[in-house]
């Protein structure tokens, strides 16, 4: 059986709500918009009456803050509901799932968890189409039905037949957009065709999670094709920027460097210049490469320590272009991570963002894109979702607004940690090892 409950904040709380209407009121220009009440919904199937109700006080609410509902109230002029895309991960539901979980010490339930908005005001059909567009990413998101299911239960397609890419490897040149266009891919024609002279050479079509694994291995995220772009041809606007360029190249010479000129190499030439000439003693090396880091003594109580400084930054300008909570949340997660997975304490943080104009009108947003207002303000709420369950400091936020990133944002996470040399321990593995994975769950979107 599948229970149903509704959780909303008391009104002297729900900011949340107050603060989202006033936003849809003058970013979509609808003044007849009165008022906004958001309820968090979830669905609980796999636990007895008696549980869910204990689950309704204790987990799916906090009775000296919100209110519960059965059903959902009466007299909102419109009402729709949000959820999470089928395999992208609920936090709010997994979270909710390991505390009964707890509770029972027994299996674990089944969760669904939705977002569901009342509106209250005379506004017109169009309008609300405008208000469910504004706040239903389709990254990330769908419209979600008011019933309650029968089941909760996940069909992954089990037993299903493996599909192929029929006629793949004899697939024309002239072909390969549509098959692109067809599957919705990243790639471009050139990578689609790469592919389809590979697998011609193993004499077989592709199967299309194969496909589908190499267009997200191929991404602008995973590869940085942006920053590996072979830059063949450059002009200037200004000359300082040129002697900049012309210094980087003789940089590139002096080091007898060979590989293709792009933008990871002029990021990184300085550092494979000044390690050449021997500039960079206390750089620290070896077959982790989880940050960059540097030997240090740090003066202590115990006296001179060797320690260990580390310094990592993370980009995620796609990602948070395309879903900004989760992208700019995960950006200085992974700066977070790096520094973390060699055994050293994360100490602060920085965050660097461009964007354009978050005062534009939603009019002017590129179309396929997100608002600019829209993906400032949710990246900010992720950038510090994270950092606060971790409990990082951000000591330097920087956002720059610029046309320029209309067409892709920039969104940078860097942090700095440290932990005493004698606290790292490298090894080598060797066959025979275990390996233990260990984390949390996850949607396809991690």
């Amino acid at each position: 059986m599948v229970y149903r409950i509704y959780s909303e904040k008391k009104p002297r709380l729900s900011s949340h709500a107050a603060s989202l209407c006033a936003d849809i009121r003058s970013s979509l220009g609808i003044p007849s918009l009165e008022k906004i009440r958001v309820l968090h919904r979830y669905d609980a199937e796999g636990l007895s009456g008696e549980l869910f109700a204990s689950a309704c006080r204790t987990v799916f609410s906090e009775p000296q803050l919100d209110y519960t509902y059965d059903t959902l109230p009466d007299g909102a002029d419109r009402v729709f509901a949000v959820e999470y895309l089928p395999g992208q991960f609920d936090q709010r539901a997994d979270s909710a799932a390991q505390c009964i979980q707890i509770m029972t010490q027994g299996e674990r339930p089944v969760i669904r968890s939705a977002t569901v908005y009342l509106i209250y005001g005379s506004i017109t059909d169009g309008e609300f189409d405008a208000v469910k567009k504004y706040m239903i990413n389709p990254v990330e998101a769908r419209e979600a039905s008011l019933d309650v299911p029968d089941t909760l239960a996940a069909v992954h397609g089990e037993g299903a037949d493996v599909v192929c890419a029929e006629g793949f490897i004899t697939m024309p040149d002239s072909d390969a957009q549509a098959f692109i266009d067809k599957y919705s891919l990243a790639m471009d024609t050139n990578d689609v065709l790469f592919c389809r002279d590979y697998f011609a050479g193993e004499g077989r079509n592709p199967t299309m999670t194969e496909i589908r694994m190499i267009d997200t291995y191929w991404s602008d995220h995973c590869r940085h094709t942006t920053f590996l772009t072979t830059l063949d041809r450059v002009s200037f606007d200004d000359s300082r920027v040129q002697k900049a360029y012309g210094e980087y190249l003789a940089a590139r010479e002096s080091i007898g460097r060979t590989k293709p000129v792009n933008l990871m190499d002029v990021a990184t030439v300085a550092v494979r210049v000044l390690k050449k000439q021997g500039r960079l003693p206390r750089l620290d090396e070896s077959e982790e490469i989880n940050a960059c880091t540097v030997k240090f003594t740090a003066k202590t109580e115990n006296g001179d320590e060797a320690w260990l400084l580390l310094f990592k930054n993370e980009t995620h300008n796609h990602p948070t272009e395309i879903e900004p909570f989760g992208g700019a949340a995960t950006c200085i997660g992974g700066a977070i991570r790096d520094p973390l997975s060699g055994r050293a304490y994360v100490y602060s943080a920085m965050r660097v963002t461009g964007g354009a104009d978050p005062r534009r009108s939603v009019e002017e947003t590129i179309p396929g894109k997100l608002p600019q207002r829209k993906l400032v303000t949710t990246a900010a709420d992720g950038y510090s979702s994270y950092g606060n369950q971790i409990g990082l400091a951000t000591g330097q936020v920087r956002e720059i607004y610029h046309d320029g990133y209309a067409a892709k944002r920039m969104e940078i996470g860097a942090v700095i940690a440290a932990t005493p040399e004698d606290n790292v321990r490298r090894e080598r593995p060797i066959p025979g090892d275990a390996v233990i994975l260990v984390g949390g769950r996850t949607g396809r979107d991690g």
